[in-house]
Parts: structure tokens; sequence; C-alpha cells
């Protein structure tokens, strides 16, 4: 793909950032696999460039993040996990056992969506929500050792 001519050049170009190869098959493997890990970005841009650096990974993580094109969302206990879905103020469900993370839309309103009772002086501006609980596949592989245990 020429990468010049990517959808996702066009978001850098406007975003300030220079037009990258790296830059670029981020974002678009991003686009395809959100909430995904620095180390499993590295590996799914390593299988579209053929060679790229993890630190280099890293690099525009943080720039597309800083420039508002990538979210970063660090569940607690997990690594931290990034997506191409901005602007929209939704919210995770987050698996405790493998950390698989699923978008929520926000629960009801325009953002912030969720109003505090006390603000303390702070103009809210975004309501970050985790809902916690064990994916379909954990469940599953939870209710097939019990009943092994019991067997």
């Amino acid at each position: 793909m020429d990468h010049q001519r990517s959808p996702r050049a066009g978001d850098l170009k406007a975003a300030g950032l220079r037009i990258t190869a790296p830059r670029v098959a981020v974002l678009e493997w991003l686009a395809e696999h959100p909430h995904t890990t620095a180390d499993q970005v590295a590996a799914g841009v390593r299988d579209v460039l053929g060679s790229v650096s993890t630190q280099a990974v890293y690099d525009v993580l943080g720039a597309c993040t800083g420039a508002k094109l990538v979210r970063r969302i660090e569940p607690a206990g997990h690594p931290a996990r990034f997506e191409t879905r901005i602007g929209d103020n939704h919210h995770h469900l987050v698996c405790r056992s493998c950390g698989r993370t699923e978008d929520v839309d926000c629960v009801h309103g325009s953002a912030p969506c969720l109003e505090p009772t006390v603000t303390a002086g702070f103009a809210i501006d975004e309501a970050e929500v985790v809902f916690w609980g064990t994916c379909p596949d954990c469940t599953d592989r939870s209710t097939t050792t019990k009943q092994e245990a019991t067997a």
C-alpha cells in the first residue's frame, strides 16, 4: 500500500505529525486490532513492514497518543492497551482473568456521561468507566476446570 495515500496518512498530517511507514502501519493495525498492547502492536506491525523495533512502536504510540490519534487505556493490573476509537467518551469491559477488553458505548448522554456530585472546582470534560468481570472464554474455562475437579 502507498502509505502516502492511506487514510491514516491524512490523520497524521492533520495532527501535524510526519507521515512515516511505521506510523501509518501502527494506526492501520490498531484500527483492525483495538485494545492491544504495545508488544502486540509491534508484532503485528512487523508482519506488515518486515522490520521495526519495539522502541519505534512505543515512540509511534506515544506520539499518536499525544496527538490524540490513539487512546491509551490502563486497566489496573494489566498492561496498557491502545485503540484508535477516540473522542466519543466510550467505556470498557475488562476481563479480570485474561485482560480481554471490549468497548461499551457511553452509559447515557453526551460527554462526560457521568456528573460527579462534587467537582472541587474541576472543569469535567471526560469520565472513564471500566466494567470488570470475566469474559465468556474465561468463564467457560473456569466452569470446565471446576467440573473436572469434582468429577
